[in-house]
Parts: structure tokens; sequence; C-alpha cells
């Protein structure tokens, strides 16, 4: 892949993924493991060599920039029945995360429970 200047969101999703997911910075210090105390991916302007643990352990959260960056195929995204955040889906996950699977369930079960409940009146 043909290395390309960054856009501006690739960017700013760069910066929140290493601000907020990343075990290595820390916003005192900057990246803990390098000496001069900045992080590369924070001053990063172009596509290309990326650092090791952002890369491993942390683009695979976004998937969609994973696949921007990289060069690989994007996934499918679902948007969330409940939220409506887009998510990496698959044929057994109809929601984001387990709170809006648990509040699915309870919506179900609210909706089964009354029309029970109105059937058992007639």
């Amino acid at each position: 892949m043909d290395s390309r200047e960054l856009t501006r969101g690739e960017r700013a999703a760069i910066r929140k993924l290493v601000t907020s997911m990343c075990a290595n910075y820390d916003s005192e210090y900057g990246c803990l493991p390098l000496d001069y105390g900045g992080c590369y991916m924070l001053d990063k302007c172009w596509t290309g060599a990326y650092c090791k643990y952002f890369q491993n352990a942390v683009l695979p959260n976004d998937p969609k920039l994973e696949a921007t960056l990289l060069g690989k195929a994007a996934p499918e995204m679902d948007a969330c029945a409940i939220c409506g955040k887009a998510f990496v889906s698959n044929e057994t996950r109809a929601y984001c995360s387990p709170a809006c699977q648990a509040e699915g369930n309870r919506r179900r079960s609210r909706e089964r429970m009354s029309k029970k409940r109105s059937s058992n009146k007639a």
C-alpha cells in the first residue's frame, strides 16, 4: 500500500484511541516506553509504519479505522437496535455491548409478558 497523508478525521481518531485506550500513554509523560516523552502516533501525519503496540492492541478497537489505515477490506457494520451505535456484525451479535443486550432482553420480556397478560384477560 502506498504511503499517503492522513486525513483530519483519521488523525483525530488516532488521537482519541491513543489518549483513551493505549496502556503506554500517560497524559503527563507521553509514551512511557520512549525516552523522548512524545508519542509517535500523536505526531503521525502519513500512513506507513505504526507503533507496534498501537497496531496490535489499540487499533483493532476501531475496525473501520484499522481497515482504512492498513488497506484491509472494511468490515460489515450494523447499527445497535438499542443505542444506534455502529459495531462489527456477525451472525450471533445483535447488540453492540452487553448492556444493550440486557436492555434488549428486558424490552422483549416486557412485550412478551404484556402480550401474555392481555391474552389472559380476553
